[in-house]
């Protein structure tokens, strides 16, 4: 499993992987459900920061953080404003950047194997339906890894092409990246078999 787990003694560190969990969720939910406007952009943005701040992990890893999706962020804003005006545009993005950026938190902050064993725990009731909780929970772990994985991939090619003098076009990128996404996909499938999950 790849994992942007960072080492460190903050209270975000040692906070139980569940209920931190849970508390990230709830301020993703209440950023989406806050109305179109720059008001927003700034509450999804002050947020942001201040978790970074006071997880110890600071600006410098916020940074870092979205340096790896800025390409996430590009495709969103130029997508949204194709069909609405410039307030709309930014602030629903400033919404899904603030979710990307507190869930890469979760996984910067906890252990792939402590966040495994609460999902289990949370979907241990569904064991009685015939549902394999562990599966669940790793689909889950996946999940969350996914758009930080995706965005350090789209990173990688982008440096590949500027090492081999290749323009900042979008369309030599999106091709590379999608066999370059496919292929970690496929290795990623073989090592879970590999482990007998199927």
């Amino acid at each position: 499993m790849i994992t942007l787990y960072r080492p460190g003694s903050s209270w975000l560190h040692r906070a139980p992987a569940g209920p931190k969990a849970l508390g990230i969720l709830v301020v993703v939910l209440a950023i989406s459900l806050l109305p179109t406007s720059w008001w927003t952009v700034g509450i999804a943005t002050t947020v942001t920061v201040l978790a970074y701040l006071v997880s110890g992990l600071g600006l410098g890893e916020l940074g870092r953080q979205l340096l790896l999706i800025r390409w996430i962020i590009t495709i969103t804003v130029a997508g949204q404003l194709l069909f609405l005006d410039v307030e709309s545009a930014v602030s629903n993005t400033s919404r899904i950047v603030a979710a990307i950026l507190l869930a890469a938190l979760l996984v910067l902050s906890t252990r792939v194997a402590d966040l495994l064993d609460a999902f289990e725990r949370v979907l241990q009731p569904l064991g009685r339906f015939g549902v394999d909780p562990s599966r669940i929970a790793l689909m889950l772990a996946v999940a969350i890894n996914t758009v930080p994985v995706l965005a350090r991939l789209a990173t990688s090619v982008r440096e590949a092409q500027r090492a081999r003098g290749a323009g900042s076009n979008l369309v030599t990128f999106v091709v590379p990246f999608l066999v370059v996404s496919l292929k970690h996909a496929d290795e990623l499938g073989e090592a879970l078999t590999a482990r007998g999950v199927r």
